[in-house]
């Protein structure tokens, strides 16, 4: 007698309903190999939890509404061969989330701060952190829009209370009066309890620059920098176009001469 039609309403019940994806596939093996009855529930339920495990990692990764699926594996390295390498891996274990502190990832456009930032992100994630990837004009504008509507509070503890917000592309616009008091409000809501990736054009002292307040943006900038690591991308850039049908008669851009990464630097 086929125990299925019995089986699929109690597995449902259960929650258990990923075994009967795999369960007849498995049967057949167990039968084929010889497998104990203790063998085979070791393979279903090992099945069942990588199916979990799969889906919460893909629940995370939509949750962290990364621009594009950029991981470390994708990174090419090779590109511009002096990045430090050595530093991106210890980065991306994830001991500075534990350390509470920051990453800054400053560059020209184009030598993979947002890829790499991303990347960090989703090594966070496999190491079972919530991350929340938003650029800093995104991030201000919605917390404005959520003032509007009563709901800054709630978008406000979204912002501050995942394990890692990524904010990219600070600086590329300069901060408008009450902006800059958002920002500083996320900034110090984190300080000390949870870490921050920053991605930026302008080098750090220059960061200032982006606040309308000075006063704030020294006590903003100041949190940020407490124990930051500082990764600075020094390169060719990934946007470059492709070289001319006729390259010796149209002169093609030039790169900049420096390939090199500079890193493990703390505040």
């Amino acid at each position: 007698m086929n125990p299925m039609p019995d089986l699929t309403p109690m597995l449902k019940q259960l929650r258990l309903s990923g075994i009967l994806d795999s369960i007849e596939v498995r049967n057949r093996q167990a039968i084929e190999n010889k497998l104990s009855y203790m063998d085979f529930l070791a393979t279903i339920v090992t099945d069942e939890i990588a199916r979990r495990n799969q889906k919460k990692l893909a629940t995370a990764l939509r949750r962290a509404n990364f621009r594009n699926q950029k991981t470390l594996e994708e990174f090419d390295f090779s590109y511009n061969p002096n990045i430090n390498r050595a530093l991106v891996m210890e980065l991306a274990s994830c001991r500075f989330m534990a350390e509470k502190v920051g990453v800054f990832i400053i560059g020209p456009c184009g030598t993979g701060k947002s890829h790499l930032a991303q990347a960090l992100g989703h090594c966070a994630i496999r190491a079972g952190h919530s991350v929340l990837f938003t650029s800093a004009a995104k991030m201000l504008a919605q917390l404005n829009a959520a003032r509007a509507t009563n709901g800054y509070e709630r978008h406000f503890a979204k912002i501050t209370g995942v394990d890692l917000l990524i904010i990219d592309d600070f600086g590329l616009k300069p901060l408008r009066p009450s902006q800059d008091e958002d920002f500083h409000d996320v900034i110090s809501e984190r300080y000390e309890k949870k870490s921050t990736i920053v991605t930026s054009n302008l080098d750090t002292p220059e960061w200032t620059d982006a606040f309308p307040n000075r006063i704030l943006a020294e006590a903003t900038i100041d949190r940020l920098r407490h124990g930051a690591y500082t990764v600075v991308l020094e390169g060719k850039s990934y946007r470059s176009p492709r070289p001319a049908a006729n390259a010796s008669k149209i002169a093609g851009p030039k790169s900049p001469k420096n390939d090199t990464l500079k890193g493990g630097e703390k505040h």
